[in-house]
């Protein structure tokens, strides 16, 4: 088994940067130059020249793009994201709970993920307008002269769809983090 080299020693090494009186010290005022510095001086080099951090899934988080610092959690935009299905399944939730507007559905899943994940209007609102066509939702201008917001609605058919994607990705999902658990078990014995 190989020695714990590193462990929890990169998070334990921001939070105490976060709540010491360096900070206050610190040049930058902007924290993300000091999420930037932190990964740059724990992994060895900058972040966006990192084998792994570097590429398109990581490097907004790895730079300190996506604030506050070292809140967002790439692993879970990869599930959310446009392409990784749950998203939409989590849209039409939402929306199965009650009429909304797209923003408040991107405040809501942030506030629903404690701030570690956001969507952006980029996917939100081609996938709407997408189970618009679909029939899935409705959507409404709350004004229609002004045009300033389009509330949606769950259709029926938005509503039999919602059930039937849970049916079909529950176990999947449930899979899923019975692997990302015994995989996480795994390094962990190894670290030990």
């Amino acid at each position: 088994m190989r020695s714990r080299k590193h462990g929890g020693r990169f998070w334990r090494m921001w939070q105490e940067y976060q709540s010491s009186e360096g900070q206050s010290q610190e040049t930058d005022v902007d924290p993300r130059n000091a999420w930037h510095r932190h990964f740059t001086n724990f992994l060895g080099t900058v972040p966006e020249e990192h084998w792994l951090f570097g590429g398109r899934r990581f490097r907004s988080w790895a730079s300190g793009e996506w604030g506050p610092p070292g809140l967002f959690n790439p692993f879970i935009a990869l599930v959310l994201s446009k392409g990784g299905g749950l998203l939409a399944l989590y849209v039409l939730h939402l929306l199965a709970e009650k009429p909304r507007y797209g923003n408040d559905i991107m405040n809501e899943i942030e506030e629903r993920t404690h701030r570690r994940w956001g969507s952006n209007p980029g996917a939100i609102y081609p996938m709407l307008s997408i189970m618009e066509q679909a029939n899935l939702v409705e959507g409404e201008w709350e004004d229609s002269d002004k045009r300033t917001r389009r509330i949606y609605r769950l259709t029926i058919e938005g509503r039999e769809e919602l059930d039937r994607l849970k049916e079909v990705m529950r176990p999947k999902l449930n899979e899923a983090i019975e692997i990302l658990q015994d995989l996480y078990k795994d390094l962990e014995n190894e670290e030990k």
